[in-house]
């Protein structure tokens, strides 16, 4: 089930022209006992690292698959990386959302041209509506983290950071699904496996670390999860081939809180001239509020997943 090496410099070359090799903005201050690096995911055509995986994948498809259409079900971000990556080969897209979903990624989604169906707020709704769809309309899922091309597509995040940071022993990834912390881990492990690769969570959505840390893969009903800022990281659990990855490839998986998301953006915001929506921001949360669970690292990477912030929240951390 472990994507390899080969798979994923495959997935570099195949996305090389569509998703865009992000930069890597140094961060400084007081908190950080090394050098720190954000990977600004953000910067990607659809505002997040999600069109790594969906281009792969779709790209990926036969002439046949492509006629009958994609479908897919997201809270936003691998919504646009499906529709975007869609909409670049010439095929239908359908995205399956909550009715929670951010409405900047609602609209975002719509205007590369797909059909969004509305359901419920449950992670599990929006994934079972989305296989009545296909089975009935003939669609062809791209699921949105627990799948070999979209593991090995996130992946290329990884190969990136080792290009681009020299000595880079530590790399911090935001997990939900856990797609792109099992391909930064497998990319990273399969290259220099003396790196530490750390998963961020926030504590109100805490079914990864109680995973990886019990060994057994849990779910946390959609009550739990929703109740965090970070939109992006409320799925109820990892997919299966995720956990597998997460288990063979990621050091530990840590959680911070709501005020420390917050605090992280602000930084973001007005020291690295980033714009972060709240799951992008919980690894800088970690190196600032959780130096003492990641020492010792000389250079670190926190991966910035996603920059698509609700006007009404930027405006909130601005006036603070």
């Amino acid at each position: 089930m472990l994507v390899t090496l080969s798979e994923i410099q495959e997935a570099q070359t195949r996305i090389r022209g569509v998703a865009a090799h992000t930069p890597l903005v140094r961060l400084t201050g007081p908190e950080f006992t090394g050098d720190v690096w954000i990977k600004a995911e953000g910067l990607q055509p659809i505002g997040s690292f999600k069109l790594r995986g969906a281009y792969n994948k779709i790209a990926q498809l036969s002439e046949e698959e492509r006629r009958r259409g994609v479908i897919t079900y997201s809270s936003g971000n691998h919504a646009q990386g499906v529709a975007y990556a869609a909409r670049a080969v010439g095929t239908k897209a359908v995205i399956v959302m909550p009715s929670n979903a951010p409405e900047i990624k609602r609209r975002a989604t719509a205007a590369l041209g797909a059909q969004i169906v509305i359901v419920g707020p449950a992670s599990s709704e929006r994934k079972l509506k989305a296989e009545e769809l296909s089975a009935r309309e003939g669609y062809v899922v791209i699921p949105p983290y627990d799948d070999a091309a979209i593991i090995a597509g996130q992946g290329t995040c990884g190969l990136e950071i080792l290009e681009d940071l020299p000595g880079v022993d530590l790399i911090l990834a935001p997990v939900s699904g856990g797609g792109l912390l099992s391909g930064v881990a497998a990319a990273v492990k399969h290259t220099r496996p003396e790196v530490r690769v750390i998963g961020v969570e926030p504590a109100l959505a805490a079914d990864a670390q109680e995973s990886f840390r019990t060994g057994t893969l849990v779910a946390w009903p959609a009550e739990k999860t929703t109740r965090t800022l970070a939109d992006g990281l409320r799925t109820q659990s990892l997919g299966e081939r995720n956990f597998e990855h997460v288990r063979a490839f990621v050091d530990d998986i840590i959680t911070v809180t709501e005020e420390e998301i917050r605090a992280a953006m602000r930084r973001l915001l007005f020291e690295a001239r980033l714009t972060p929506e709240p799951s992008g921001a919980v690894t800088t949360a970690a190196l600032l509020f959780h130096g003492t669970e990641l020492i010792p690292y000389r250079k670190a990477a926190a991966i910035m997943s996603g920059g698509n912030v609700e006007a009404a929240l930027l405006k909130e951390l601005i006036a603070d």
